[in-house]
């Protein structure tokens, strides 16, 4: 049963939002760099939420 306080799942959310604020720095360069800052966001929350969840108790 999951616990109602785990807010392991907000750093998905959190770090697509700075891979949003990095890729607007880079839009005026390439708009693919953006895609590419959002896209290593989410990958990087997911990563961040699997350790996060892993050393619960």
């Amino acid at each position: 049963m999951k616990n109602k306080n785990d807010k392991s799942t907000w750093a998905i959310g959190g770090m697509t939002m700075v891979g949003v604020g990095v890729g607007i720095a880079f839009l005026q360069s390439s708009p693919l760099i953006m895609i590419a800052c959002i896209l290593s966001g989410i990958g990087l929350g997911l990563v961040i939420t699997a350790i996060i969840s892993t050393k619960k108790d």
